[in-house]
C-alpha cells in the first residue's frame, strides 16, 4: 500500500531537518547560531528535549534534540527561528515536497501533530529520504547517533534498528512517528556492501510490532532481492555497420547504466535484447539513438536507448557513388 494516504507523526520531523541541513549547507545557518524557545515550543506535549522557555539554544542542540529524541519543543523552535512562525515553515514544508514530487503530501506542522489535513504516503517518505541521504552525506549521519543529552536528561534514539535488542547491521537512520491517530511507523535506512534499503511501515500497533515487522522486511529485501547493475561501464554491446560513412562500422553502447532490483530466483529467467536498423545510415551523431536494448523478465519488459559510441561523417557525393555501386556489385559497404 505504497500510495494509501496516512498520517506521518513525528516521521514528518524528517522533512524539518531536511530544510534546517539545506540552510547549514547554502551558509544561511550555522552550528553555533541560537534560536529563543518560544512558550509554544516549550509548552508542546509529546515527546520532548525540555528546553527551558525563553533560553537560547544552539541549532546544534537544536538538530539534536529533534533527530535523536524526537522533540517536538526543538522541531518548532527550529521552525520559528527559520521562518518566523510554524505556520509559514509548514508552507516552506510543502515547497521541498513539491521540489521533491511528494505530490500526495501536505504538512501543517513541522512536528508531525495531528491534524485533519496533514498527509503522506510510503512512496512520498522514501523520495524525501532518498534525498537527505543523498543530498547531505555528512549531515545525515546525525541520525546515526543513539543518544542525546541536555539539559542533564539523557534520552536515548527511538529508533528500534539502531537501539536495543532489535539492532539490524547496517542501520543509520532514520525516524520512528507513533499517535493515537497514525499507529507507530518507521522510516528506516540500511546500508550492506554498497547496497542501501529503506522502508517506511506504519499503522502497527505497537513498539515491539514495529521492530519485529521492520526488522523482517529488511532481511527478506536483502535475502530474497538482488540488484542487477547493468551497463555499468558502458562497454560495447554490438558492432553495427555503418551506410555511405567516413567509417564502416561503429560500436553501440547503452545510453545509461540501469539497476533493476528483482527476485532472485527471476535472475536466471532475465533475457537481453538489441534491436537496430542495420545498417545505420551516416551522418551519425554521438550518442545518437539508433536501436534500442529490450530487458525481458517473466513479469515484464524493462526498454532503454542502444545508442552510438562516437560520431561518424557522411561521405561526400563521389564516394558516396563510389560506396553504393560496390554495395550493388558486392554487397557490401567498402
Amino acid at each position: 500500500n505504497a500510495d494509501q494516504i496516512m498520517k506521518p507523526a513525528s516521521m514528518a520531523k524528517v522533512m524539518t531537518a531536511y530544510i534546517v541541513f539545506d540552510r547549514l549547507q547554502e551558509g544561511s545557518l550555522n552550528f553555533a547560531d541560537k534560536f529563543l524557545i518560544s512558550e509554544k515550543a516549550w509548552k508542546k506535549g509529546g515527546s520532548r528535549t525540555f528546553l527551558d522557555l525563553n533560553s537560547q539554544v544552539t541549532v546544534e542542540d537544536l538538530l539534536r534534540g529533534l533527530i535523536v529524541q524526537s522533540g517536538n519543543d526543538a522541531a518548532i523552535a527550529l521552525a520559528e527561528g527559520i521562518s518566523g512562525s510554524e505556520e509559514d515553515f509548514a508552507r516552506e514544508m510543502n515547497q521541498y515536497g513539491k521540489m521533491m514530487d511528494m505530490n500526495s503530501t501536505f504538512f501543517t506542522n513541522s512536528t508531525g501533530w495531528p491534524h485533519p489535513e496533514l498527509k503522506t504516503t510510503a512512496n512520498d517518505l522514501i523520495k524525501l529520504t532518498d534525498n537527505i541521504i543523498k543530498n547531505f552525506p555528512e549531515l545525515y549521519k546525525m541520525f546515526f547517533e543513539k543518544h542525546f543529552t541536555y539539559n542533564q536528561i539523557k534520552q536515548y534514539n527511538r529508533n528500534p534498528l539502531l537501539v536495543g535488542r532489535y539492532l539490524v547491521n547496517g542501520a543509520d537512520g532514520l525516524k520512528t512517528g507513533h499517535t493515537n491517530e497514525s499507529g507507530y511507523g518507521l522510516i528506516g535506512s540500511i546500508k550492506r556492501n554498497n547496497r542501501r534499503i529503506s522502508i517506511v511501515v506504519n499503522g502497527l500497533s505497537g513498539k515491539r510490532q514495529r521492530a519485529l515487522e521492520s526488522k523482517r522486511l529488511i532481511e527478506i529485501a536483502y535475502r530474497e532481492t538482488y540488484l542487477l547493475k547493468l551497463f555499468q561501464k558502458r562497454n560495447t554491446l554490438v558492432n553495427a555497420n555503418v551506410w555511405l560513412g567516413t567509417s564502416d562500422n561503429i560500436n553501440l553502447i547503452a545510453e545509461k547504466p540501469l539497476k533493476l532490483l528483482i527476485s532472485r530466483p527471476m535472475l536466471r529467467k532475465v533475457n537481453i535484447k538489441l534491436v537496430w536498423d542495420d545498417p545505420i545510415q551516416a551522418p551519425i551523431r554521438k550518442n545518437q539513438k539508433v536501436g534500442k536494448i529490450i530487458i525481458e523478465m517473466p513479469d515484464k519488459n524493462i526498454t532503454t536507448n542502444l545508442v552510438s559510441s562516437k560520431s561518424v561523417d557522411q561521405l561526400g557525393p563521389f564516394s558516396k557513388l563510389k560506396s553504393a555501386f560496390n554495395f550493388l556489385l558486392f554487397g557490401g559497404n567498402f
